[in-house]
């Protein structure tokens, strides 16, 4: 087996903000475990820079924003920038949550490699990291 191959996709799942629901975190984390990467879950109230610097300790593939209160167009910009300071922009980037489509295509200018809404598929999900990272 290739070391491309044997190493298993590293993804920090994070709650940046205020948002205390963190069910659908919880369900998407367990959805990539099963799916074979190694989920790293942050829990709740996360800034920013604990995203980032979590994402750096555990040498992430992905990061995977939750996000429920609405902040997202403030809160996703500065983890997006964190990374680029500390060349981490490789680094796939995915958010999900309660997101308006009108949000959307700003988030992907910011860098976001995808927004998952709610009742996307974990499947969809499983299969979008799979790709971004190999790629």
């Amino acid at each position: 087996m290739s070391e491309a191959t044997s190493k298993k996709i590293r993804v920090v799942v994070a709650k940046p903000g205020l948002d205390g629901h963190d069910r659908g975190a919880k369900i998407i984390a367990r959805a990539l475990r099963d799916a074979g990467m190694e989920v790293i879950y942050t829990g709740l109230h996360q800034t920013p820079e604990q995203i980032v610097e979590t994402a750096l300790q555990e040498d992430a593939d992905a990061i995977g924003l939750s996000i429920l209160s609405g902040a997202h167009m403030t809160l996703v910009p500065k983890v997006m920038k964190l990374l680029k300071e500390q060349d981490a922009g490789d680094i796939v980037v995915t958010v999900g949550g309660t997101i308006p489509a009108d949000d959307i295509e700003p988030l992907k200018a910011e860098g976001v490699a995808a927004v998952f809404t709610p009742g996307a598929p974990t499947q969809d999900i499983i299969e979008f990291i799979n790709g971004a990272v190999a790629a």
